[in-house]
């Protein structure tokens, strides 16, 4: 049966990936990005949020099945405060009302295997308060530093904190009560053109490898491989997956913590 998705971050990506997957599979897609989309907005406003919210209204009457929140930045930039977790919360609320008219109503967020890495605290602080104009305050104080491991701590504490809020809000009676199932997905390394460089040669390879290993198939996967999965969360045969957090990675994160069942 044809379903009625949204998907922002459309234009490259596992975005890109997964609104092509859901299409191949006979599905209606309304992409979303900056750019090159059916509704282009920028996340990192709250004016590009209400225009999400109206124009994929237009493009589907009101009504969807699937919410894919995907848009997000890596850059170590106050922006990345308000696309990966602002602008994500965003999305699922303000879309949220869409899926109470389907039979199967899901909703999928992309979080990373890097929320596993070094956080600032004070940032995550503003993230859970919901307070952006403090958090996009700590991302200027944070600037280009990078963690232990060479990321940046805004992407590395946004990205947790979007997966702790799905987690969160899973259960609750207005995703839970409401018959919708809520998850997180973290990917580890994808190819895409930021990576596309580094897999190419040996060296580049191996340091992927390094900060993320991947036993199996690593040191990367294309972005169909998150793509599935978030087709398949989102679809209508998961009906009893909801509140967590998969990672996609090639066993890097099990390696990390075998610890965790």
């Amino acid at each position: 049966m044809s379903r009625t998705y949204v998907v922002t971050g459309s234009a490259s990506g596992i975005g890109r990936a997964t609104m092509q997957r859901l299409r191949g599979d006979g599905h209606t897609v309304v992409g979303v990005d900056i750019r090159d989309a059916d509704v282009v907005v920028d996340l990192s406003t709250p004016e590009g949020r209400e225009e999400l919210v109206a124009g994929v209204r237009l493009h589907t009457g009101g009504r969807l099945d699937g919410i894919v929140a995907v848009a997000g930045l890596v850059a170590p930039v106050p922006a990345t405060v308000s696309v990966n977790y602002f602008g994500a919360v965003a999305t699922l609320e303000g879309l949220r009302p869409f899926l109470t008219g389907s039979d199967a109503p899901r909703a999928a967020v992309v979080a990373s295997l890097a929320a596993l890495e070094e956080v600032d605290d004070a940032l995550l602080e503003r993230l859970t308060a919901g307070d952006e104009a403090g958090a996009r305050a700590e991302a200027e104080r944070i600037g280009t530093a990078a963690n232990a491991t060479g990321s940046s701590p805004i992407y590395t504490t946004t990205k947790l904190a979007i997966a702790r809020w799905a987690r969160a809000q899973a259960p609750s009676p207005e995703w839970a009560g409401n018959g919708i199932a809520l998850n997180a997905i973290a990917p580890g390394v994808i190819e895409t053109p930021m990576t596309r460089q580094a897999l190419e040669t040996e060296e580049g390879r191996a340091a992927l490898n390094a900060g993320a290993p991947a036993p199996l198939n690593g040191p990367a996967a294309p972005p169909e491989a998150p793509a599935a999965l978030l087709a398949w969360l989102t679809g209508a045969e998961n009906s009893y997956v909801t509140g967590q957090v998969i990672f996609v990675d090639g066993g890097a994160e099990s390696l990390r913590r075998p610890e965790l069942v």
